[in-house]
Order: C-alpha cells, then structure tokens, then sequence
C-alpha cells in the first residue's frame, strides 16, 4: 500500500548499474542513512557510489511516520536500568544532537521538505507510574522534559513532553539531499566479498563497504540476524480530523500514534512480530478508532512499516565485525530511523574517513554484548526461530486448498507437499514454497498485507512469491 509520503513527492529517478566499476566508498541502501551518509562523504570530496535494490527512499525511508525525535518510548528509563547512566547518556546526546544537526542542515541548504519544529510527547491514558520513572530517568539525564494534562488528544490522558523536535517530508529530504549523488537504483546487492560487490548487472569494487540496508543480509560475520528481530506497525492518513501541533505515542501495549501532515492526521498502531498477524485486522482496529474519535473522518492512505529491534535496544552503528575492517554498518534503528539515520551518517561517514566521530559511538558499537540487556530478548529470538523452523518440518498444512476462502492465504498440503496458497477475488490460486530462502523457516500469512512473513527474521514476500524486505534476497 503506498504511504502518504510516496502520495505527495514526485522522487528523482537514477539508472541501474551496468557494468564494473570502482569507488572509494560504496554505500548499500538508499533510504534516508544511506543517502545522508553519501551525501556527508562527497561533502568531505570523496568518491562515493550508492546501491539501491529498489527506489531510492522506496523502503523504510517512505513508510515512517518522520518524528523527528530523541524520545523514543520509554527508552531512558530502560537503557539507565539495562546499560546504566552513562551508557544512557552516551544515548540521548547523540539523539538530540542528531535532532539539532538535521535542523541545521535543511536551514543551511534551504531545503523544502516540510520542516516544522514541535513538542514529542509520551502518553498514558492509564496508570502513569512508567511515565513518572522516564520522566526522572530524563530529567536525571539533562532532558528538557515535562509533564502535564494538557494536550490535543481526543481521550484524557498524562504526557511527557520533550521541547525542540521536529517533524519533516522525509522523502523531499531524501530526494534533495540524492540530488548530485552517484546513486544506481534497481541495483541489488547479492554478495560481497571482501571489497567487491556483485550485483545481477555489473560489480562495484571500494576501499570501504557501508551497510545501510536495513536489515545486513550477510549472516556471516556479523550474525545480526540472531541480535535482532523485526515488527511490523500500521498506520492511517486522515482527512477531517482536528489539526495538531505536536505528535504523541501511547506508551501502553494498545496505544496508538498520532503525527500531524498538512491537512492529514496520521494514526498508528496495531504493532506485532513480523510473521506474527495470523489473524489480520490491524487497520481495521485502526479505522475503528479513528471513526470512535472523529465519526466523519476520511481514510487517505493506509500503509505500513517494519523495524529492526536490537537485542538491547541501541542500533547498531559501526564496524560490521573485528574480521571485516573495511565494512561499516547501521542497522537496529527500531522505530526510530529518523534521528537514528542523522547519527548513523555522522558515526559512519567519519569512520570512513578515518576521522573520530563527532557524536560519541561507544553506546553504538556493533561488537558490544551487554548479557544482563540483551538474555531475555536472545532467548524470546531464539526460541521464535526454532518454532518456525518446527512448523515447516513437523506440522502439517493448516487448511486444504479447496476451502481457502476469497481473498484469503493459509498453509496448505498441495499434491503431497506443504505450500503457501492464496485464493485472489476470482477464486484463482497462487501456491508459492512455504520456506523462507535466508534460513529455512516456515513463513506465514499476513492477511492486511496479503504477505508471507516470516517470524524468525522478517523477510516479506507479496502472494506472487516476489522479495519485498530482506535479510532474504531471492524471490520464493
């Protein structure tokens, strides 16, 4: 489903690769970290090319709801009990920072991509002790935060505020800042060996590979398929709603989103494990809402995002392993890639320069292992992929093809062997192998999206069998 970004911004089209080439930098990913980061190296007069899979900004760049936020839920809280004060500290400076240098630099080049500066809230419409206790955690850390019962919510409800965010068009910037970049789109990457990168139409050759993908579709080294896993949320763009200021996030397990856009007012919400939605009705739980707090309100777009949830919860940003010193990558943005790509691009660019970053990338580094943060998350991961690897070897198909209703996918035994099917509106079938290509694991059906998902480490595919997120990067 197309986002209300992709609605509204007419993006710069760029040639695929065809042939071999070399570079001083090559940067896989064109979203929002990877382009800024390009754009950060041929600012410093290097030799950069970029590699797109698909469109530039066509990713996560084009699904987010763009907070433009150091507040990320109750993370100050967490990270001061998990990592301790200075880690957390080491967190929020680089966050807030991130949010003042994005600032700066659409100021500074007088780009038009919507830029509006605002409160970020936190809301509990419920019991506000967590609220409190990251109210104190902030407060300790030198965060500019309050509370209050004064908002624009349609419930009441106690926030926490943060002063001096913003919010933007995150693909106007991307496209602005794409502008004069060497940048290949429908470009691939399937493999890279050490400074090489091979693509389906030619390879590009660099002194320094920077991974900016979102998920690292290497699993060896590195392993970030096993210190991460991926969620998926929805979300709504109104029309006939009230207009906000400020965007708020509920901190409780049903809490919703609300981020205002011209005369749209995005609702999100309905967040799950990748693979996890057997059920559906996420934008129906959605639209529910929307109609309880606003009755003649309009659904102008409806689309979706996935995110990459790090063990501990900080990205990942850095070296991509001891053994691979030429390899960069940012990865583990949560749902936070907004502030996170500005401090990606500044840790990464640096790096590639052989410069000290200027925001302090301790808390980042892709080689941390943090046991008493990161046990539980592990053990859940783990545990999730050996069920789905169980499901495809021991269980049987779920429904028989016959009785696949319109519209609808199931797990079924077809001819003596267990597949993905989906009955489209005309009743005709689409059978597609039920083993996700990265590991092995048993995908399963995502009836908003008409998707096979999988629940051990986020690969997509559409009903057709056809790669839409990684860290697979063949069709079915």
């Amino acid at each position: 489903m197309e986002s209300i970004w992709t609605k509204t911004v007419t993006l710069p089209s760029f040639p695929p690769l065809t042939q071999n080439m070399q570079t001083e930098f090559a940067v896989i990913g064109g979203g929002l970290a990877g382009i800024l980061t390009a754009w950060l190296l041929r600012q410093a007069g290097a030799d950069v090319v970029v590699l797109e899979a698909d469109r530039t900004g066509g990713g996560q760049t084009a699904r987010t709801t763009a907070k433009l936020t150091a507040q990320h839920g109750l993370k100050y809280s967490q990270l001061t009990a998990s990592l301790g004060p200075e880690a957390a500290g080491q967190y929020a400076r680089a966050n807030l920072a991130a949010v003042e240098r994005l600032r700066r630099l659409a100021a500074e080049w007088d780009i038009d991509c919507d830029w509006a500066d605002c409160t970020s809230f936190l809301y509990a419409a419920g019991a506000p002790g967590p609220l409190r206790q990251e109210y104190d955690a902030c407060r300790a850390l030198g965060m500019d935060v309050f509370l209050t019962r004064d908002t624009e919510l349609p419930f009441p409800a106690e926030a926490l505020g943060l002063r001096h965010q913003a919010r933007f068009h995150p693909l106007r910037l991307t496209a602005a800042l794409a502008e004069g970049l060497s940048i290949f789109e429908h470009t691939r990457a399937l493999e890279v060996e050490g400074c090489r990168i091979r693509t389906l139409q030619g390879s590009v050759t660099a002194k320094k590979i920077i991974f900016t993908c979102h998920f690292p579709f290497i699993n060896a080294p590195g392993y970030f398929f096993a210190r991460q896993h991926q969620e998926r949320s929805y979300v709504l763009a109104l029309e006939g709603a009230p207009k906000m200021r400020d965007y708020y996030l509920g901190i409780e397990e049903d809490g919703l989103s609300f981020r205002p856009f011209g005369k749209y007012l995005l609702l999100g919400g309905g967040g799950h494990r990748t693979g996890d939605n057997r059920n559906g009705g996420k934008y129906e739980l959605l639209r529910q809402a929307a109609h309880r707090f606003w009755p003649d309100c309009r659904v102008a777009a409806a689309w979706s995002a996935q995110d990459c949830m790090p063990m501990d919860g900080v990205p990942y940003i850095g070296q991509f392993s001891e053994s691979r010193p030429d390899w960069l990558v940012a990865t583990g943005f949560q749902k936070w890639g907004m502030s996170s790509s500005v401090v990606a691009a500044e840790i990464l660019s640096a790096l590639a320069l052989g410069q000290a970053p200027i925001a302090d990338g301790a808390v980042f580094s892709p080689h941390r292992f943090q046991a008493g943060a990161s046990a539980k998350q592990l053990a859940g991961d783990a545990a999730c992929s050996i069920r789905g690897l169980g499901r495809r070897i021991l269980e049987q198909g779920r429904v028989s093809a016959e009785d696949l209703p319109a519209g609808h996918g199931g797990v079924v035994d077809l001819d003596g062997e267990k597949m993905g099917v989906y009955r489209d509106e005309s009743g005709e079938l689409f059978a597609v192998p039920i083993k996700c290509p990265h590991l092995g694991c048993q995908l399963e059906w995502n009836p908003d999206e008409k998707s096979w998902d999988c629940p051990c480490h986020g690969s997509r595919f559409d009903y057709q069998g056809r790669l839409l997120d990684g860290p697979a990067q063949t069709d079915l």
